[in-house]
C-alpha cells in the first residue's frame, strides 16, 4: 500500500483572545494595516453593533419583521467588506448586515429589507451583490453562476460566497465546491463557524474535525483562521481573493467565530445553549479583543471611543428616522418583482388585490 495523497488544514491567529499581537509591526505594515487603517476597522465594527442593536429593538417594537443578529461576528464580516474590490460580486446568506454595510448598501436599505420592503433589494450601490440570501446555502450554487461569467468573460473579478456552518451540510454547499474546483473558478467561501445551527452545535452536525477539510474534496484550497481576530481575517481573506483575481483557482476559509445572540428575534438560544459557554465565548469576542489592542498602542483613548460611538449612535438614528418616514410600499409590489414576466395565476392575484382596494 502507498500513499498517494495527503492534506492539511492550517489555523492562523495573529491577534488572541487576551489581544496580544502575535506578529511583528513590519509584517503588520506589508499587509496594510498601519494604526489608521486599524482605526477604521474599529469604528466599523462599532457601527455595525450599533446598527445590529438597534434592529433588534426595532423588531421588538414591531417596526421590522424576524432579524437575524450578527453579534460576535463583526470581525470577519467587516473584513471580507473591506478586502473586496467594487467590481466583486458579493452573495451573503441572512446574517452578513456587516458585508454589505462595507460594501456600500445603506442602512436604511436594509431596514426597508427586514420591514418586508421590496426596495431593500434594490441597493443603491454595488448593484451586482446579492441581497439576503435566507434559504441554506443556495446562495453557493449562484456564486458559481456569477464566478464562471466571470472566467468566460476573462475578467479580473472575484465572487465571495458566505455560508454558516448548518450551510456546510447542505448538498449546494458539496455542489459549489465541485465546480468551483473543476472549472477553477475565481471564488472564496467563507464559512462563519459561529458554533450553531440555529438549535444545533457544531458537535452533532460533522464527524469532520474542521469544517474547512470539506473543501479539500472539491480541489479548493482550504484553511481555518479566528474569525474573531481582525487582523487574521484581513490578512487571509486579502490573499484569497487576490489569489483568486489571478487566476490561481477557489479557496475555501473557515472562520471560527460565536453567535453571542439568538439564531434570530424568534429564537431564545437560552432553551439550548449553556450560559458558561456563552459566558467564555464573550470574553473572545472580536470588538473588544481589537479596541483593548488598540488602547495598550495607545492608538485609542476613553475619548476617542466614547466620540465613535456617539457617531455611530448619530448614524444609525438618523438611518431609523429615515426608515420610518418612509412611505409604505404598494401591496402590488409583492407581485411585481417576482418574475419578468408576470405568469397568469399571479395577474388573477393581483387583479384581486386591486378589485379589493
Amino acid at each position: 500500500m502507498i500513499t498517494v495523497a495527503k492534506f492539511s488544514i492550517n489555523f492562523s491567529q495573529y491577534l488572541d483572545a487576551d489581544s496580544n499581537l502575535h506578529l511583528d509591526n513590519q509584517a503588520l505594515t506589508q499587509a496594510g494595516l498601519d494604526p489608521a487603517r486599524l482605526l477604521d476597522y474599529y469604528q466599523a465594527m462599532l457601527l455595525v453593533r450599533s446598527y445590529d442593536t438597534k434592529a433588534i429593538a426595532l423588531q421588538r417594537t414591531g417596526r421590522i419583521g424576524t432579524y437575524p443578529s450578527c453579534l460576535g461576528q463583526e470581525a470577519i464580516s467587516t473584513a471580507i467588506g473591506k478586502t473586496m474590490q467594487a467590481c466583486d460580486v458579493f452573495l451573503p446568506g441572512y446574517r452578513d448586515a456587516a458585508t454589505l454595510l462595507m460594501r456600500g448598501t445603506t442602512m436604511h436599505e436594509l431596514f426597508l429589507y427586514w420591514g418586508g420592503d421590496e426596495r431593500g433589494m434594490d441597493f443603491s450601490h454595488n448593484k451586482e451583490d446579492l441581497p439576503y440570501n435566507v434559504p441554506i446555502a443556495s446562495q453557493c450554487c449562484h456564486s458559481i453562476g456569477v464566478a464562471y461569467a466571470f472566467k468566460l468573460r476573462k475578467q479580473p473579478r472575484v465572487a465571495v460566497v458566505v455560508c454558516g456552518d448548518g450551510g456546510t451540510s447542505e448538498g449546494d454547499f458539496y455542489e459549489a465546491l465541485n465546480a468551483a474546483g473543476t472549472w477553477q473558478l475565481p471564488i472564496v467561501f467563507v464559512v462563519i463557524n459561529n458554533q450553531w445551527a440555529i438549535s444545533v452545535p457544531r458537535a452533532k452536525q460533522s464527524y469532520c474535525q474542521t469544517l474547512a477539510q470539506k473543501g479539500i474534496a472539491g480541489g479548493v484550497a482550504s484553511e481555518q483562521i479566528d474569525g474573531n481576530d481582525t487582523i487574521a481575517c484581513h490578512i487571509h481573506l486579502q490573499r484569497a481573493i487576490d489569489n483568486a483575481r489571478k487566476g490561481n483557482g477557489p479557496s475555501l476559509i473557515e472562520a471560527i467565530s460565536y453567535r453571542l445572540g439568538d439564531h434570530t428575534t424568534a429564537d431564545d438560544a437560552s432553551r439550548y445553549r449553556d450560559q458558561e459557554e456563552l459566558a467564555n465565548a464573550w470574553k473572545k469576542e472580536p470588538l473588544v479583543r481589537l479596541e483593548k489592542y488598540l488602547l495598550k498602542r495607545g492608538d485609542l483613548t476613553d475619548a476617542k471611543i466614547e466620540t465613535f460611538k456617539q457617531q455611530a449612535n448619530a448614524q444609525v438614528k438618523q438611518s431609523v428616522e429615515s426608515y420610518l418616514a418612509t412611505p409604505a410600499q404598494d401591496k402590488s409590489a409583492m407581485f411585481e418583482y417576482m418574475y419578468e414576466t408576470m405568469p397568469d395565476a399571479l395577474k388573477e392575484q393581483l387583479d384581486q388585490l386591486n378589485q379589493n382596494k
